[in-house]
C-alpha cells in the first residue's frame, strides 16, 4: 500500500494525480492532509506507524517551506517520495524544490520535479513492482501505452509533412 499525504487541502489538486495513476495500475493507496507544522503530532504518529499500517512507500507532497518529506523521512525508514509543490505562497516552487531535495546525509527522500505527482505514483508502483510481477507487467503494459501514443503522433507527422518529417 501507498500513502499519500499532502500538506494542505490545497495540494490535492497536484497530489491526486499520484492517486489517479496508482488506481490505474491497481496499487492500494490511502490519501490524507499531514501538515509537518499545523499538526505536527499527527506526522509524527502517521510516519512512526506507517510501516506497522502496511505502508510500503509514502509519497508526500508539500509547498513553500516543504518539511512535510524530510520530517516524515526522518521518523520512519518507508521510503519517502517528496513531491514539490509550486503553492501560493512559493518562490517560483525552487523553496519547495530545494527544501525537499537538500536533505541532509542519512535521510534520503526521493525528489521528483514540481508537481510532479504523476511520476511520483509512478515511481512508487516501480518500487512495489520489485516485489510484484503481476504489477511490473501493468506497468510494462503502461509503458507500452506511452510508447503507442508517442508512435501515432509520429504517424500523424509524416502525414501531415510527408517531404520533411521522419
Amino acid at each position: 500500500m501507498v500513502g499519500i499525504i499532502m500538506g494542505s487541502e490545497s495540494d490535492l489538486k497536484i497530489m491526486s494525480q499520484a492517486s489517479q495513476i496508482l488506481q490505474e495500475l491497481e496499487v492500494e493507496f490511502e490519501l490524507t492532509v499531514v501538515s509537518a507544522h499545523r499538526t505536527p503530532d499527527r506526522m509524527l504518529e502517521y510516519a512512526q506507524t506507517a510501516g506497522k499500517r502496511g505502508i510500503k512507500v509514502i509519497i508526500a507532497g508539500a509547498g513553500g517551506a516543504a518539511h512535510l518529506p524530510g520530517m516524515v523521512a526522518s521518523s520512519t525508514t518507508v521510503p519517502v517520495i517528496g513531491v514539490p509543490i509550486l503553492s501560493s505562497n512559493s518562490i517560483d516552487g525552487w523553496d519547495s524544490i530545494l527544501s525537499i531535495l537538500q536533505m541532509p546525509s542519512g535521510i534520503p527522500v526521493a525528489t521528483v520535479a514540481l508537481n510532479g505527482a504523476l511520476n511520483a505514483g509512478l515511481l512508487a508502483a516501480r518500487i512495489l513492482s520489485s516485489f510484484d510481477t503481476q504489477l511490473r507487467q501493468r506497468l510494462v503494459s503502461y509503458q507500452s501505452r506511452l510508447e503507442a501514443k508517442v508512435l501515432k503522433s509520429v504517424e500523424v507527422l509524416k502525414e501531415s509533412y510527408p517531404n520533411g518529417f521522419d
